[in-house]
């Protein structure tokens, strides 16, 4: 790549300035054409609102290692030799609560990486749901409503500094075409004793930020952030979230948030973006704001296309719940857990649902027995209720 190639506003190249994706040559457009949706997004929004999702977190600054050689999977620079090193930066959150919400209330926790590449950023987003919830949590609730932000920050200056493993699991095309469950189903795990975890590398923060607000709060990711070598899977919700990230941000931060210190690239990027509020970077100056263009300025790549996908089917609404197995893995989980780590989850699930009506507890009771039928009893008997033969039978 040369200082006069195109790309998006992230850094990544552009592969096609000229046409879009299209299912086949005729058909419809597609959601995951990202640089036809950028260029269409790219307008003014307004001042800055509380995130929608997300908006209590915390966020530090880090390296990440790679320690095992995946070049066979990935072309991605990042990965192109063991011990090779990435700037990272790395937000964590809750998600329901807003920017005063207490870190320990019970709630799914956020996790959202930055890899500042030489290619490009590549953004890792996505939730760590537990499954476990213990009510001494309420304690420390009460006593610091910062403790994990407080927890992060502290081991960071003390040189304590917290360290994750990253592993991947693979799985051959053949395999995801046959494989008895949909791979791309979110709502499914890849069992390990089929897909092993296979290392990669390891991320370490060591820096944390010096102003929440330029660098915490105004950290932008989104799923459509890849690089060359990493690319999108059919998945439904990740389909939908390639656009809605993009967009909540141009909302949130305004139309040039990738110019924002903690989002933009560390590599040279170009694109023809032009305007828009909160310009500061001299707006491209004198050079061509159009293309294409007889001047050689920023080209697009096309010798970066990725392999075709094929596709097949006809374009519809399809409902995939009438043909998955919505239970196997539940019940799985339910198998793995210890006596104790069942019955707190009977008792947790006997508090939420306290107030539901009876239909909707024997609702739930039903669908936990088609999962196991100890699950089903857990619960019913945690409720005080018991459900009759044929309901029990019908759950089978």
């Amino acid at each position: 790549m040369n200082d006069k190639n195109l790309t998006h506003a992230t850094g990544a190249p552009v592969v096609d300035n000229l046409n879009i994706q299209t299912a086949g040559p005729r058909g419809p457009a597609l959601l995951q054409d990202i640089w036809l949706l950028e260029k269409l997004a790219h307008f003014d929004r307004e001042v800055i609102p509380e995130r929608r999702m997300h908006a209590k977190g915390a966020g530090a600054y880090g390296t990440f290692t790679v320690t095992a050689d995946i070049s066979h999977f990935s072309k991605a620079s990042l990965f192109a030799e063991v011990g090779k090193q990435t700037p990272a930066f790395v937000r964590f959150s809750t998600v329901a609560g807003e920017r005063g919400a207490a870190d320990a209330e019970r709630d799914i926790r956020g996790f959202a990486v930055k890899l500042y590449t030489d290619e490009g950023n590549w953004d890792i987003v996505g939730n760590n749901t537990p499954v476990f919830f213990f009510r001494e949590a309420a304690e420390v609730v009460g006593s610091d409503r910062e403790s994990h932000l407080r927890d992060l920050y502290e081991c960071i200056e003390s040189g304590e500094f917290p360290r994750w493993k990253l592993c991947i699991q693979t799985m051959t095309e053949e395999q995801a075409r046959t494989h008895r469950h949909n791979p791309f189903d979110l709502t499914k795990v890849w069992p390990h004793g089929e897909f092993p975890l296979e290392e990669v590398g390891v991320l370490e923060l060591n820096r944390n930020a010096e102003n929440h607000f330029a660098e915490v709060e105004q950290a932008a990711f989104s799923p459509a952030n890849v690089v060359p070598g990493v690319s999108f899977s059919p998945d439904k919700m990740l389909q939908a979230r390639l656009f809605s990230y993009g967009d909540a941000q141009r909302y949130r931060l305004g139309v040039n948030f990738n110019h924002i210190p903690v989002n933009a690239p560390r590599c040279p990027f170009h694109s023809y973006h032009r305007d828009g509020a909160m310009r500061t970077d001299g707006n491209l100056g004198s050079t061509l704001s159009y293309f294409p263009n007889s001047f050689g300025e920023w080209q697009d790549h096309r010798q970066l296309h990725e392999p075709a996908l094929a596709l097949d089917g006809d374009a519809a609404h399809w409902d995939q719940s009438v043909v998955e197995d919505h239970y196997e893995q539940p019940g799985n989980l339910f198998r793995l857990m210890t006596p104790l780590q069942q019955q707190l989850l009977f008792q947790n699930t006997a508090r939420a649902m306290g107030d539901a009506p009876v239909m909707i507890k024997h609702r739930h009771i039903v669908n936990c027995s088609k999962a196991d039928p100890a699950y089903g009893d857990g619960v019913a008997q945690a409720l005080g209720l018991s459900l009759v033969a044929q309901e029990l039978e019908n759950a089978k």
